[in-house]
């Protein structure tokens, strides 16, 4: 998948909330919550639709691609540059002068169980 640049990443999240949409409605939704022209929001749907991650078919506009496929290309993006791939490290400087609650505690402890048991 192409690489995602943050304007687009939030069109989607308009997008992924409420499709399939018409392209007017999308660009009312483009209007309101990003302050986008109608201009821009055409303008997207084409770039997203050339990267082959929206589908626009007589007006009506779709994903082709969901959520949390993008967010985990994303992740290991930041990851990769960042932390050359190493979670650890990632981790570290992440939860660097964070608090964490118990309850995001004992979730993080089961993606790691989780993770592991699935490596072993």
């Amino acid at each position: 998948m192409e690489k995602i640049f943050e304007s687009e990443y939030r069109f989607l999240c308009i997008l992924w909330k409420n499709e399939p949409i018409a392209s007017p409605a999308l660009v009312k939704l483009c209007n309101e919550e990003l302050g986008w022209k109608k201009s821009t929001t055409y303008t997207v749907i084409k770039k997203l639709t050339d990267k082959g991650i929206v589908k626009s078919e007589n007006t009506i506009v779709t994903s082709l691609v969901d959520k949390d496929e993008v967010d985990r290309q994303e992740s290991e993006e930041l990851l990769q540059r960042t932390s050359h791939g190493h979670i650890p490290t990632f981790l570290a400087a992440f939860l660097k002068d964070r608090k964490l609650s118990k309850e995001e505690a004992d979730r993080i402890r089961k993606l790691i169980d989780d993770a592991q048991e699935e490596a072993d």
